[in-house]
């Protein structure tokens, strides 16, 4: 990328990782669903990402939300940590598999 170009536009370099993650946010949502419904992919890493979800649901916090940023981001903390260790819990084999097909348009 041209110099000039990144000094007038610094914001560009910096949010690059944000815009091809929510570029790819239709595809991490198809690959958590079909690993989800995949037989193959045990209960225990299921379970966990159902926790996380209905953590950030729920009325209750382990932090409250009147505590200044902390408590507010403690959700997304949380779901963050669930989203990662599913796919880290699920089996790699499967998980390539998935994300293949998706990158093929299967």
């Amino acid at each position: 990328m041209n110099q000039r170009f990144e000094t007038i536009w610094p914001w560009r370099r910096v949010g690059a990782p944000a815009l091809r993650f929510l570029l790819n946010l239709p595809n991490f949502v198809r690959l958590y669903w079909r690993l989800v419904c995949d037989r193959r992919v045990s209960l225990w890493p299921k379970a966990l990402l159902l926790l996380g979800i209905l953590y950030a649901l729920s009325p209750v916090d382990f932090i409250p939300d009147v505590i200044p940023f902390v408590g507010e981001i403690d959700d997304l903390v949380i779901v963050i940590v669930a989203l990662r260790l599913f796919i880290y819990l699920c089996p790699r084999e499967v998980v390539r598999e998935h994300v293949h097909r998706i990158d093929t348009g299967g």
